[in-house]
This record gives C-alpha cells, sequence and structure tokens, in this order.
C-alpha cells in the first residue's frame, strides 16, 4: 500500500503485506504506516448515562476522511472527485479529506488521481498492490487520524445533499454509525427492476436469518466514527463486498446505534459489478459471519461491554433492550432451526427405532437435539449472547423438553394401543413427525413467553424521586445540570 501526499505528491512510500489491516497513522503526519494494529481499549467508550462524547471539530487534523474505493475508473475518476471536492468545500463546515484507494487498478486511473491530488491540497491518493472495497476501507480507515470516516462510491449516485444529516449525528455523539438507505418509503430511487429485487430480497434474509435491523446493507454511502471503528475493524474478515454487512451486524451484535438517512440515488448503467456473483459471495459471507458469531471467533460479549451504550437511566426499555428483533424474525429463525433439529431427531429415532423399543428411541432423540436446539434459538432466535443465565436458560429449556416428550410419548402410545399390534414403522414415524411438530409450537410459545423473556434489570430506587438510577452514584439524567452539580 503507498501513499501520496495531495501537495507534493512525494510522501515516503510503504508497502503492506496483505494480511491483516494497517495501523492507524500518527495524528501529524499523512504517511500510511504498517505498524501492528493497536488492541482496543478496555474501557467502554460511552460517557454518563450511556451517551457518545460529541467530536472536537476545532482541531488541525482534517474532521471528516472521505474514502472513494475504485478500480479501474479512469474515465470517470477526475470529474467525481472535482465535483465532491466542491461540493464539500461549499457545504461542509469543517475540514476534510478524500482519500482515493486504488484497488490494483489496471488503466490510468493512479494516474489521474495522482494528478488531481496534486491540485486539491484535500485529496489524498493510496495505492492498494491488492483489490477488495473492504480491504481497502479497513486499512485506510484504520490509518486515518480523523474522527470520523465516510465512505462512497465513485459514481457519486447518491445525491450529496444527503451527505449533512448522515455525518451530523456522529459529530454529535447521537449514533455511532450512519448508513444511506434506498429501501425507505421516503428515498427517492431509479434503478431496474433485478437490482431493486435482489437487494430487497437479500435485506429481508439479513432481517429474517440474521436478525439485523438496518434496511439497507449494500447502499455505498456510510459514515463511522473513527473509535468505533478501531474497536471492531480488527473482527471483520471480508475482504469484498460482504465488508459492509459484516460491519453493520457486528455493530447491531454489540448494542450500537446505527442512523439510517433516506437517499435519493440514481442507479449507474454502466457499473461493472456482477451483481449475482456479489449475491452469491454475499449469501457465503452470512453463512461464514453466522459460524464465527456461533464458534466465539468475534467476542461480542467484551466488544458489547466496552461499545455497547446501555438502557436510558430513567426507565426500562425493554423493546430496546431486546435483542431477539421482531416476531416475524424469531418465527422464521426457530422454525430454520426447528427444521434441522426435526430432520436429526428422526434420523436419530430411526437409528435407535432398530435396536431398541420407541418409547425408548424417542426419548434418547429427543433429548438429544433439545439441548442443541435450546442453544441455538438462544443465540440466533432471540440474540442472546454470553454465559449470563445460561444455565438457567437449558434448565427450562429441558422442562419444555418434557412437554414434548410427553406429546410424542403419549402419541406413541396412542397409537400402538389403537392398532392392537406393532403398528408400521412409517406409521410411527409419521405418528412422531406430527407430535413433534405440535411439540415444536408449544415450544416456541414457551421460549419466548418464559424461557427467554427480557426480565428487566433491578434498579436501585432514589427517595422523592419517580425515577430509579442503574447504579449508585451516577447522577438522574431527569434533573436539570445546576441541579446535578448540587
Amino acid at each position: 500500500m503507498t501513499s501520496t501526499d495531495q501537495a507534493t505528491g512525494t510522501l515516503p512510500r510503504s508497502t503492506a503485506t496483505p494480511a491483516g489491516p494497517a495501523a492507524p497513522a500518527a495524528r501529524s503526519g499523512l504517511a500510511l504506516t504498517d505498524a501492528p494494529v493497536p488492541a482496543p481499549s478496555a474501557g467502554p467508550l460511552a460517557g454518563p448515562g450511556g451517551r457518545r462524547s460529541a467530536i472536537d471539530t476545532r482541531t488541525s487534523t482534517p474532521v471528516l476522511d472521505i474514502t472513494i474505493p475504485v478500480f479501474n475508473e479512469e474515465r470517470d475518476l477526475e470529474a467525481c472527485l472535482r465535483r465532491l471536492h466542491a461540493y464539500l468545500l461549499g457545504a461542509f463546515p469543517h475540514s476534510f479529506r478524500i482519500t482515493v484507494a486504488d484497488n490494483a487498478s489496471t488503466d490510468g486511473t493512479l494516474k489521474a488521481a495522482e494528478r488531481v491530488a496534486r491540485e486539491l491540497r484535500e485529496v489524498k491518493v493510496v495505492h492498494m498492490a491488492e483489490k477488495g472495497r473492504g480491504n481497502a476501507l479497513r486499512k485506510v480507515w484504520l490509518a486515518s487520524p480523523s474522527p470520523v470516516l465516510a465512505y462512497m462510491d465513485v459514481d457519486l449516485s447518491t445525491d450529496l445533499a444527503a451527505l449533512g444529516p448522515l455525518l451530523a449525528p456522529l459529530i454529535s455523539g447521537h449514533s455511532d454509525l450512519a448508513i444511506g438507505t434506498r429501501l425507505t418509503r421516503n428515498s427517492r430511487v431509479v434503478r431496474g427492476p433485478k437490482r431493486e429485487f435482489i437487494s430487497r430480497s437479500y435485506n429481508l434474509l439479513l432481517q429474517s436469518l440474521m436478525g439485523a435491523h438496518f434496511s439497507d446493507a449494500q447502499c455505498g454511502f456510510k459514515a463511522i466514527r473513527a473509535d468505533v471503528a478501531r474497536q471492531l475493524l480488527p473482527h471483520t474478515l471480508d475482504n469484498a463486498w460482504f465488508f459492509d454487512t459484516e460491519l453493520l451486524v457486528l455493530a447491531e451484535k454489540c448494542g450500537l446505534r446505527v442512523h439510517e438517512v433516506p437517499v435519493d440515488w440514481t442507479d449507474d448503467p454502466d457499473s461493472s459489478v456482477d451483481i449475482v456473483q456479489t449475491a452469491l459471495a454475499d449469501l457465503r459471507g452470512m453463512a461464514r459471519l453466522s459460524r464465527d458469531l456461533v464458534s466465539g471467533r468475534v467476542p461480542v460479549p467484551e466488544l458489547r461491554a466496552a461499545l455497547a451504550r446501555g438502557p436510558l437511566p430513567a426507565a426500562s426499555r425493554t423493546q430496546e433492550q431486546s435483542s431477539g428483533g421482531s416476531l416475524f424474525g424469531q418465527l422464521v429463525r426457530f422454525g430454520s432451526i426447528g427444521v434441522a433439529s426435526t430432520l436429526a431427531y428422526l434420523a436419530i429415532f430411526l437409528l435407535c427405532r432398530g435396536i431398541m423399543d420407541p418409547q425408548l428411541a424417542n426419548f434418547l432423540a429427543l433429548l438429544t437435539t433439545a439441548v442443541a436446539n435450546t442453544a441455538a434459538n438462544r443465540r440466533f432466535t432471540f440474540g442472546i449472547q454470553g454465559s449470563s443465565q445460561a444455565a438457567r436458560h437449558h434448565f427450562e429449556g429441558l422442562l419444555v423438553f418434557g412437554i414434548g416428550l410427553a406429546l410424542t410419548s403419549g402419541a406413541l402410545a396412542l397409537v400402538h394401543a389403537a392398532s392392537g399390534a406393532a403398528p408400521d414403522r412409517w406409521l410411527e414415524l409419521l405418528t412422531v413427525t406430527v407430535a413433534n411438530l405440535a411439540a415444536t409450537a408449544v415450544k416456541f410459545l414457551l421460549f419466548r413467553l418464559v424461557v427467554f423473556r427480557h426480565r428487566p434489570s433491578r434498579t436501585v430506587p432514589v427517595p422523592g424521586a419517580t425515577n430509579a438510577v442503574p447504579a449508585p452514584g451516577a447522577p438522574d439524567a431527569s434533573l436539570p445540570r445546576t441541579e446535578k452539580a448540587k
């Protein structure tokens, strides 16, 4: 990875190895370095009451660093850079930098970018030896000294009027990430039906299978606070188009606030992106990220402790604290897990039935799948991370297992009594399948209403106050500032 100064065009060049992102650059310089990425800080980023501090804009360091990832964009790059630069000079009230991240272009893209950088002092060029938008954003963002980091597609498909609303909540401390969305009622979008269908289908899968709450993962118009980025980026793996989704899913799992801005967006008919291949890569990325979350590769509990804002001191926000998501999403995820559990149950039942009594085979098959089913639903359906209350959840899950055992065992007893003799194997299988489906419906209701129901944490009452505070000594957010100081 090499860097070019916007004023002289000749900064010391350094070469980054493909493995691992680059380290943040010194605040006084422009060169990108390849030192090891610093470990995320152990302390929480949120201030008193779970609030994020506002960004100090009175600094010599550019407040905003916008990255433009490019690959073979020689024809359009210069015009887009000049248009973006002119807009920022006229409409953005703080200092800024535009970083062109050239992803191993084979045409004149790098020369065009360096030509503009020599003329416009706010433009910087970084050359990557390897392709990949995710790789470029990760390295440039980790090396940037700016407190607010953003990126947008080189074609500027998104109307730049949305840039102010995108950045304002990050600068004020209200939000941690901000994304443009083309899929809300207030967005205005011009694009073909094929792209529209694929985009909406992909985001529906994210919301249904991974419990995501954001509406548009793929819009090339996003921003993030640098203090949050330094915590999350080392845990991302994707180097291509799934990088956006991975970052957003991890942010939500860690309790961060994602701000959405409806955008006006016009499709670029000359885009070189292969929609089908990108969609397939995104699906593979979803499967890989799901495995990473299950295996614990991403330390979500630790990240959540360091990054999450927490509940408001004045109330217990059950809906906001519950990460399980909507009823529809829970049903989809529970159903997917249920299908896998049922298939495993039937396979074990048939295997055991050949060597033992049907009631014992039913017991062993149901018991074997019960623990794994409870763990999977705890993590994915209801979004509960970490080991807190895991023992209680599994104990209550075994009680639910007892209800399922009673239903299936009773159904087997009835079919044996009705037939008068040993029934056919297919009849036994049909009976336990129907009984297991009924038990699954009961299980979902019990999981949602009893086992994984959100229980508000205890608060300490304050005499003479209508609200409670989460810990001794914490100021009440409902009091005026002058009262808190007394």
